[in-house]
């Protein structure tokens, strides 16, 4: 644990951010090959009907990450800033109550999805032509797989909280390169034609089984030597602490739930244009998660070192932290729109062969991808209030970006300009986003007696 505290507090800015920071984006890396998998093994049967039912799962599959952040995201930040005031004892009760709510939690998801899941698909927006697909791949994925992708997440992130980002990292990339391995396996080789999207169900089932047994035994072992616990009997978390976990959790959560609502949304327009529009959205929506992962992998380098340095008291490194990684993160967001908007067809040809499909993709990913950089401001910033235990303000950020702008943007653009409104609101509404965000962060600094810098 002192290892770990030297790189909280001494160790150089850039390396620092580095250690913490390189490990998860190569996670986000594995993590999003092993969602693109999916649906680039179906994309080989040309059949955009697959294709779509695999994309129109996905928000309900995001709402197993939205779980996990209540206990993860909320849970890691609160260790961290207890650890940073030396509240070792603390911190491993809060440890141990995370686990326990998440699955929990996890157990009464699988249950609620399985029991309205036909309703549920239908509002999403399955047409008869992809139905009985989709309801194939969410009883695999997200029913009989919801408990160990939830459970995977908050130890994920738990153990990153407290400094261990490439062990972190290294079961979300295991169960990634397994999917890798496994789709084409179970789509071409085992199950028959026709049943290539339960192959690819099955396969990442067996993928978060792997990655659930994986964080289980390193969670087991990291916490002999440090705050981290399955169990303490007769210890329970102090009320202001579970306060804490609920304040910072639940407006993470937020952030990624209201995004996920933001997608159901674009499914059910384009959907309205048809199936192929649909399935051309959906590749899209997973092509441009390439830079996003990479500038949500240094958000997640930055939080351990923002909370600890917060709560520490060390503003100086707090601020060369958040400063040092916004740089990285947007040089990453430039570059995207520079290749993104050059390479589009290929991209799309990428995943599926059909020319319709390419056309209308290409014209949404050009659309969508002047919204990177703008994105990753609005991640970074909504990761700072987190880290310093502004949960408030974290919730308001998600609100305003996506209730405010980009839902109500997406219904007028659509009206306006069609389908093409759909993809260019991203842009737009994260326009006004960012203002607001720097806004209430400089308002932040205001109130703690911070210099005002942006």
């Amino acid at each position: 644990m002192e290892e770990n505290r030297f790189l909280f507090e001494d160790d150089t800015v850039w390396h620092a951010l580095a250690v913490m920071a390189l490990p998860a984006i190569a996670s986000q890396l594995i993590t999003l090959v092993y969602n693109l998998a999916d649906t680039w093994f179906v994309g080989r049967t040309n059949n955009p009907y697959m294709v779509a039912s695999c994309s129109l799962v996905l928000p309900v599959y995001m709402l197993t990450i939205v779980l996990s952040n209540i206990f993860g995201a909320g849970g890691g930040t609160l260790i961290t800033r207890l650890i940073g005031r030396r509240e070792d004892e603390e911190a491993s009760r809060v440890s141990s109550a995370c686990i326990w709510m998440a699955s929990i939690s996890a157990l009464i998801f699988s249950v609620l999805c399985f029991l309205g899941m036909t309703p549920l698909l239908r509002f999403l927006g399955a047409s008869d032509n992809i139905l009985d697909y989709s309801r194939q791949y969410m009883f695999i994925v997200v029913v009989l797989g919801g408990i160990p992708v939830i459970l995977s997440n908050t130890l994920s992130s738990l153990i990153r909280s407290i400094g261990f980002s490439s062990k972190a990292s290294f079961g979300l990339s295991m169960g990634g390169l397994m999917n890798i391995v496994l789709d084409p396996l179970f789509m071409f080789v085992i199950l028959p034609d026709g049943k290539q999207v339960m192959g690819a169900a099955i396969a990442t089932l067996l993928s978060n089984l792997a990655v659930a047994i994986y964080f289980i035994i390193t969670y087991y072992r990291v916490g002999k030597d440090t705050v981290l616990r399955f169990y303490l009997k007769g210890d329970n978390p102090s009320a202001e602490s579970l306060q804490s976990v609920f304040e910072v959790g639940i407006p993470a959560a937020a952030g990624i739930f209201l995004f996920d609502v933001c997608n159901i949304v674009i499914n059910r327009l384009s959907a309205s244009y048809g199936d192929i529009e649909l399935a051309a959205v959906g590749i899209v929506l997973k092509a441009e998660r390439l830079p996003l992962n990479i500038g949500v992998g240094i958000c997640m380098g930055m939080v351990p070192l923002l909370a600890y340095n917060y709560s520490s008291g060390n503003r100086e490194r707090m601020d060369a932290v958040f400063r040092v990684g916004r740089l990285a993160g947007l040089a990453v967001g430039i570059g995207s729109v520079i290749l993104y908007y050059a390479f589009a067809p290929q991209i799309m040809r990428a995943f599926i062969g059909n020319d319709e499909t390419v056309r209308w993709g290409t014209l949404f990913l050009r659309a969508r991808c002047f919204a990177t950089p703008l994105m990753f401001l609005c991640f970074s910033m909504i990761h700072f209030t987190q880290a310093i235990g502004r949960g408030k303000e974290s919730f308001w950020l998600a609100i305003i970006r996506q209730i405010v702008f980009n839902i109500p943007m997406l219904i007028i653009l659509n009206k306006i300009f069609g389908v093409e409104g759909i993809v260019w609101t991203q842009a737009v509404a994260d326009t006004f986003t960012v203002i607001v965000s720097y806004a209430v962060y400089a308002g932040i600094r205001k109130r703690e007696g911070w210099p005002v810098r942006i």
